[in-house]
């Protein structure tokens, strides 16, 4: 068994942190690899979690946001492999094994799965046997995403851990990445590992309790001036990102059929 600790926060929606608990148990996970991070749910969260063999559950007495409660996930075990996630998300059998088999197998460092993101209006766990067959072999190197990813010890060694400032909303994993990008640090998104991601549904649920427009950021819209880059550069990066994923995205399509990201839309995927 590799030296892998799996974590996640969750502040309230019960239903959903549910739901990937027992996609865990359905995927033969060990749950005692788990450490589960509250943020002062007030529903029935706690209650539930109490019915699963979970190897640790943190409760704090605040939402004290993404980057602490990751950072609280990720110092409770100090593992060689941490994989961080989202609650809203489904996995996939084999996919925890096969995620850091692939990091491994390509030399990556950090290493998020391919995704479905949507509605769960098909059966995800016969579709993910499908997908995997196709894209096992898949990596789109640099791209990563913070719905679930795989880090290594070193990583938080080289540049630290998550920024951890509640104000921040969200942005945490921004930062993150291009602290990792500066360093030069390997990463990718593999084919060989999948899950279904229901849509930021904490993130959805704390913009409605604020007023916000579920459309727009929830965190300040000052926060990219914490990446300590000019307009123009942050502007350029973004465009080399989209052209890259274009190219990505041709490449995966003649190959497969398919890409690493798909959208659930109208019954349809659509791929990304």
């Amino acid at each position: 068994m590799r030296d892998v600790t799996v974590t996640f926060a969750c502040y309230n929606q019960t239903a959903y942190t549910e739901a990937c608990l027992r996609s865990m148990l359905g995927a033969s996970d060990d749950l005692g690899q788990v450490v589960v991070v509250d943020n002062f749910s007030t529903d029935m969260t706690l209650e539930m979690l109490k019915r699963f063999p979970i190897g640790k559950v943190i409760q704090n007495k605040g939402n004290l946001g993404c980057g602490v409660a990751w950072n609280q996930g990720v110092l409770a075990n100090q593992s060689e492999w941490t994989v961080i996630m989202n609650n809203d998300v489904l996995v996939s059998p084999g996919w925890l094994e096969e995620l850091i088999g692939a990091a491994v197998g390509n030399g990556l460092y950090i290493a998020s799965p391919a995704m479905v993101e949507g509605p769960n209006d098909y059966d995800f766990s016969a579709h993910a046997l499908d997908f995997h067959k196709k894209t096992r072999h898949l990596l789109r190197p640099t791209f990563k995403h913070a719905v679930c990813m795989a880090v290594h010890q070193s990583v938080f060694e080289r540049i630290g851990y998550f920024a951890p400032e509640p104000r921040l909303l969200g942005y945490e994993d921004t930062l993150f990445f291009a602290a990792a990008d500066r360093e030069g640090i390997p990463s990718g998104t593999v084919g060989a590992s999948w899950i279904h991601h229901f849509g930021s549904v904490t993130q959805t649920a704390m913009k409605l309790e604020r007023g916000l427009s579920t459309r727009g950021p929830l965190g300040a819209p000052n926060n990219s001036r914490l990446l300590n880059e000019s307009w123009i550069s942050r502007k350029i990066t973004k465009l080399r990102k989209k052209r890259l994923q274009r190219v990505f995205k041709s490449l995966e399509s003649e190959e497969t059929g398919m890409t690493v990201h798909g959208l659930r839309e109208n019954g349809m995927f659509k791929w990304v």
